[in-house]
């Protein structure tokens, strides 16, 4: 099982960090890649023959493999330094075969393209890359790889000299561990590997690292000395050169890892001047290595626990916020409700992660994920897509925890609403007794018709539970509704046909506006109404094409014609076979509200008004107030400013008129 996991995580950082692309997969950008500005993607460029790439899943794996060798190169080169003398066995056969593969790394390179630092494109050029690498690392790597020990048996007797010199320059194989930091680098910047586990094996690996030095170095330093017993080892076991190599290494270990802890028990310590020189050096390196690792491990731990720190931060503020002002348990409990699930939502930072993309990728998102419910939303039914899809990536998602108001009554209209998930109530509020009159779901939506209409919202709404909802701005609604206005007609009948109400309370929303005493409101539906019922008789454009300059769109087409931008018009009405473009056709009839007040002596009672087509004369505008409203006797008529009108011609289209009877 441990085999079948190592293998697993090589898998996946050698092979699955850039797989080959075909021509349907979209670019995938390593972490060190970067395009350049009209350039094509690096990872599709077609390199030279014989020119490898840095990225390829082959050489990344030949990376790995030299990782582990060098893991081996730096624990025996600073052991061999301290406690074994150079001979032909198996140690010496398994160095040299080490040393072969890093020659061979060396010879590989010369065929690596690498990454320009200025066009971040991958130079394959064989002159350029044989020239980056002589002038940079290849000496490094040259001297590293350099078989000493070998030439030390040929040139050096170790019985008597012990070939210090050559086993100094053995020590340049530690070079190689620079490809061991280029490791830890890349994986701190794989989301595929937890960065918190990352951090402390590095920080493991570097203190083992300098435990295992100092101890060699410190051994080496008493095995050397003059007087073996005037040493730190000798003082504790005179004949230490005689015990077994096991017990010197533990010794030496345990040393370092006294004096690195500064826990310092006495039993082992300088007792020369080298001695106490290397020992002032490793405890003053040991400040710094201290301090670098607890300043890690601090900023390890604070990452990890600043988000608990602010949201503990955040509810005590809010609590001493409503204790201040006094605020009442209902709106403490949604308060806490909201920092509460704005700390569980944070985590995911959907909103975060938006922001930071290109706007067409946004779109994509937003169209992926919402327009599914926005298509089956009843206000929107049979509206274009093109409006939809204007639409989808103006919406906002936002999480409401349960019992917390969504729209207060009679708030201004700023914001509508589309259900996700979650439920919510809809709420009236009567003499401050509040009455809860229907409930809204997912794909269901709401404050529409303070939006639509430009009134106060008139009932409030409330989660029920955890509740995910779409909100789009009055403003931006209104404007795409503007650049479509065939799309603005389908929704106001949309609206009108009652459905969408009925289904989520039980109330039209005309019999809502009249259970609320909302009487412009009311006025304002009867008016899209009966322009529904007008525009049933329409003119219709057939004939030839003419200029779209010359007939521009409206906001509403005309009750008796229909415009096409490429047809000469055309009359369609039932009652005649023509239709003349004069002035009686173009500017359509007035369309005012009357209104009838029954004045006693007692109170004066105003019923709802009637939406009519003006007609041609003062008697006639009274013979047909008689009419609608069943009285015989009318002696006057006021505006809405409760002025009396005389004269017939200062009535203006959508005026509201107001009829006296005794």
């Amino acid at each position: 099982m441990l085999f079948s996991y190592a293998r697993n995580c090589l898998k996946r950082f050698c092979v699955d960090e850039l797989q080959p692309k075909t021509e349907t997969n979209y670019g995938f950008f390593s972490s060190d890649l970067l395009p350049s500005l009209g350039a094509r993607i690096n990872q599709t460029t077609k390199l030279r023959k014989c020119i490898n790439s840095p990225f390829d899943p082959r050489y990344r794996a030949w990376e790995m493999f030299l990782v582990i060798l060098v893991i081996y190169s730096a624990w025996i080169s600073p052991f061999e330094f301290a406690f074994l003398t150079y001979k032909e066995d198996a140690l010496f056969i398994i160095d040299n075969i080490v040393n072969c593969f890093f020659a061979i790394d060396i010879f590989l390179t010369f065929f690596v393209a690498y990454l320009d630092s200025q066009s971040y494109l991958l130079v394959d050029n064989p002159r350029k890359i044989a020239i980056r690498y002589l002038s940079t690392w290849f000496m490094f790597d040259v001297a590293s790889t350099v078989p000493f020990q070998a030439l030390s048996l040929l040139f050096t007797d170790h019985k008597t000299s012990g070939g210090l010199g050559f086993k100094l320059l053995s020590m340049l194989r530690l070079w190689r561990l620079r490809r061991v930091s280029a490791l830890f680098a890349r994986l701190e910047k794989d989301i595929r590997f937890n960065y918190f586990w990352t951090r402390c094996t590095k920080l493991i690996s570097v203190t083992l690292f300098a435990v295992h030095c100092a101890g060699c170095f410190n051994y080496m330093i008493a095995d050397r000395y003059p007087d073996p017993k005037n040493t730190w080892i000798g003082a504790a076991y005179p004949n230490f050169k005689e015990a077994s190599l096991w017990v010197r290494y533990v010794t030496s270990m345990y040393w370092s890892i006294v004096t690195l802890t500064t826990t310092g028990y006495g039993d082992l310590h300088a007792e020369n001047t080298r001695e106490m020189l290397f020992d002032i050096f490793y405890m003053l390196f040991n400040l710094g290595l201290t301090s670098y690792i607890i300043g890690n491990m601090t900023n390890l731990v604070v990452h990890w626990t600043s988000r608990t720190r602010n949201f503990r931060d955040s509810v005590k503020a809010a609590s001493e916020f409503s204790k201040r002002n006094q605020l009442p348990p209902r709106i403490q409990d949604q308060v806490l409700s909201h920092i509460c699930l704005k700390f569980k939502t944070e985590a995911l930072k959907q909103q975060e992660t938006l922001n930071a993309l290109p706007k067409a990728i946004r779109s994509s998102i937003s169209h992926h994920l919402f327009f599914p419910i926005v298509q089956n939303v009843h206000l929107f039914r049979g509206v274009s897509h093109d409006f939809l899809f204007q639409l989808v990536p103006e919406l906002e998602a936002e999480y409401f925890p349960p019992k917390e108001e969504v729209i207060l009554q009679n708030e201004a209209p700023t914001d509508m609403y589309i259900m996700v998930s979650g439920a919510v109530e809809l709420i009236l509020s009567v003499d401050g007794h509040e009455q809860v009159f229907g409930r809204a779901a997912s794909g269901e939506l709401f404050g529409e018709i303070g939006v639509l209409f430009g009134r106060l919202q008139p009932f409030a709404v409330r989660t029920v539970e955890v509740s995910q909802i779409l909100r789009v701005s009055r403003a931006t609604l209104m404007n795409i509704l503007h650049a479509n206005p065939e799309d603005e007609r389908i929704i106001m009948n949309n609206l009108l046909q009652n459905e969408t109400h009925d289904r989520l309370t039980g109330w039209t929303a005309k019999a809502l506006a009249e259970h609320n005493g909302d009487k412009n409101m009311y006025d304002l539906l009867r008016s899209f109404e009966d322009r529904n019922k007008l525009e049933e008789h329409k003119i219709r454009f057939h004939g030839p094409e003419t200029s779209s300059s010359q007939l521009k769109p409206t906001r509403y087409r005309s009750p008796f014609c229909s415009y096409s931008t490429h047809r000469r018009p055309t009359c369609t009405s039932s009652g005649s076979s023509s239709c003349p473009m004069n002035a009686q056709v173009s500017k359509s009839k007035k369309r005012v509200t009357i209104h009838i007040k029954l004045n006693s002596n007692k109170s004066s009672h105003q019923q709802f008004g009637k939406l009519i087509n003006l007609p041609g004369s003062m008697e006639e505008l009274f013979a047909v107030a008689s009419q609608k409203f069943g009285i015989q006797i009318l002696t006057k008529v006021l505006n809405s400013e409760n002025a009396e009108i005389d004269d017939f011609s200062v009535i203006r289209d959508g005026d509201h008129l107001n009829f006296l009877s005794e």
